[in-house]
């Protein structure tokens, strides 16, 4: 006999109080068995694989049973996300506006300027007035954790200014009709290709930068790119995320909330992450701007958030929100923050 039954039967012979009986009853429920496409550039044995492996047993308090399912190369995880072969996925900020625009505009370019910021939004994010962005359609936004700062990674150490980049050629995604938009508007020359490809193009001189996280330096073996004439410029370009994202009908009411709350409990884990790569990084390979180039870099990146702004590509209720904790705590003149400026 079934364990629900036997409760039922208990309960009418009187041998059962009503409240353990429905204690009983919701503890025999079945699981849910939901799929998971993991993306991780290091495989099943790298940091976000194994994190996502610990969300796997906190889902199972949320009454959902995860099989995760590894892929190194993200255009794949996500296609199979769009077929419909996964419920959920962990994907880039980038790629997460085909479902979610405002959560995909936390990665505008010069948006955000350092993980101070990036803990603030986060923790805004997760409030009750903000919940109802992460929903669009079919789709709901159930976590977010920084990846890392977007530093360009160039060939020439010249290249640590705005003016050094002009004419330079750089990696860029494909599949984003956005990044050429980007790219174009700092004089740079933008070379479609697969993330996968980077390290290779970037290595082999077929670009002269490539704009990735740190945890992407190793894997992509990007030094081999550098040799003894680049470097990697300190001011990062953007700060990418990695997104969840789920088919909000195959999972159960609050699951949403659940795992956003968990994601948010391991904001110091992955920060913890990125400092180690960060910090392991030889000292002689930063290269730095000044406060003139600085001012110039600024300056461009408020220009190109507007022109793509207008063109739909962001969304200005969240790029009102990070220009508020950016101005709040400025140390390098913003055209944002000046007075006056909507």
């Amino acid at each position: 006999m079934k364990q629900a039954s036997i409760t039922t039967w208990l309960s009418r012979a009187g041998l059962l109080p009503a409240a353990l009986c429905l204690l009983l009853t919701v503890a025999a429920r079945p699981v849910q068995a939901q799929t998971m496409c993991v993306w991780d550039p290091l495989g099943a044995g790298g940091d976000y694989s194994n994190m996502l492996k610990d969300y796997q047993l906190a889902a199972k308090r949320w009454g959902v049973n995860l099989d995760l399912k590894v892929y190194t190369d993200e255009s794949r995880s996500a296609a199979a996300f769009q077929n419909g072969d996964c419920d959920i996925i962990n994907m880039l900020g980038i790629r997460a506006r085909t479902y979610n625009q405002f959560t995909s505009t936390l990665e505008a370019p010069g948006a955000i300027d350092n993980y101070a910021q990036m803990r603030e939004i986060q923790q805004i994010l997760n409030t009750s007035k903000a919940e109802k962005y992460m929903t669009v359609g079919d789709f709901e936004v159930v976590g977010i954790i920084p990846i890392g700062a977007g530093y360009p990674f160039v060939d020439d150490k010249h290249m640590n200014g705005m003016k050094g980049v002009i004419g330079k050629r750089m990696a860029t995604l494909s599949w984003d009709p956005l990044q050429p938009i980007i790219v174009k508007s700092t004089g740079v020359i933008p070379v479609p290709m697969e993330l996968t490809q980077f390290g290779q193009a970037f290595n082999t001189g077929k670009v002269d930068m490539v704009v990735v996280p740190m945890i992407m330096y190793k894997a992509l073996e990007l030094s081999r790119g550098m040799g003894t004439t680049g470097g990697i410029v300190h001011r990062p370009a953007l700060q990418f995320t990695m997104q969840l994202v789920c088919r909000k009908a195959k999972f159960p009411e609050g699951f949403g909330h659940s795992s956003r709350d968990y994601m948010l409990s391991q904001l110091a884990f992955a920060l913890g992450v990125i400092h180690n790569v960060e910090a392991a990084v030889e000292p002689n390979l930063w290269l730095y701007a000044t406060t003139t180039e600085l001012k110039d870099y600024n300056k461009v990146m408020r220009d190109t958030r507007t022109r793509v702004t207008a063109a739909g590509y962001y969304d200005r209720r969240m790029l009102g929100l990070l220009k508020a904790i950016r101005c709040q705590s400025k140390a390098v003149d913003d055209p944002d923050c000046a007075p006056g400026q909507d």
